[in-house]
């Protein structure tokens, strides 16, 4: 009798720790869902083609493909196919200062919410979508829990999260060093990064950057000037 009574008990928790369980996970990804959704009713509607004025400035770095920052030596990332609240959500970490890059920092402090959405509409304008012939392939060791939340295809999950297929592997690098040593500050990827090594940080970076289809460089607009003085002197 004793027996039975334990292996009823045991069975009943297993079962009430089961139903935990799943609740729990259902309650993350409704929080989730729910946090995705309230982020992005507070973001203003961006106008694509205002943006694409605003963001002149930007592509003087971004809008060169192979454009490097002079010291540390890395690779301008490419912007072209983000998310665009990811890119919304950067662009005011500059402007408070929360992401510390001087550079980035006076270039967002001019910019109202409206205008950063704009500019996050037009570089975000054309999306990254996944394509169903061929799968991606399989991650190395170091990179398996990344894809948890920036996609096994380098697609990030959510809009919060950024897409890293086809970004600049020297780019990657240098975000997760900067997340190691806590330059930059993230909750999350401040703890994921911690323990990486150098060879963990280059088999990460290496893998998304190889991913297509990728992110890619917005190319800047040709300007052609026109001299107005002259015909306005016939």
């Amino acid at each position: 009798m004793a027996g039975r009574w334990l292996r009823s008990q045991a069975s009943s928790s297993v079962r009430v720790a089961a139903t935990a369980l799943k609740a729990g996970v259902a309650i993350g990804i409704v929080s989730l869902a729910a946090a995705t959704a309230f982020a992005q009713q507070a973001q203003p509607m961006g106008d694509a083609q205002r943006g694409a004025t605003l963001a002149s400035t930007c592509l003087g770095c971004h809008g060169i493909e192979g454009y490097r920052n002079a010291y540390p030596d890395y690779a301008v990332p490419r912007l072209a196919g983000q998310h665009p609240q990811y890119l919304a959500d950067a662009l005011k970490e500059y402007r408070s200062d929360a992401r510390q890059y001087p550079t980035m920092h006076l270039q967002a402090l001019s910019l109202s919410d409206q205008d950063i959405a704009d500019v996050a509409a037009y570089l975000a304008s054309k999306p990254l979508v996944a394509t169903s012939s061929a799968s991606p392939p399989q991650p190395p060791q170091p990179a398996v829990v990344c894809t948890s939340c920036h996609g096994q295809n380098g697609i990030g999950v959510t809009p919060m999260y950024p897409s890293l297929a086809g970004q600049h592997a020297s780019y990657i690098a240098r975000a997760l060093q900067e997340y190691q040593t806590g330059y930059r500050k993230n909750p999350i990827m401040n703890g994921m990064a911690a323990s990486l090594k150098p060879t963990d940080i280059t088999a990460i970076a290496d893998y998304f950057s190889s991913l297509k289809p990728g992110l890619h460089t917005e190319s800047r607009p040709f300007f052609r000037w026109t001299d107005h003085s002259a015909k306005a002197s016939h």
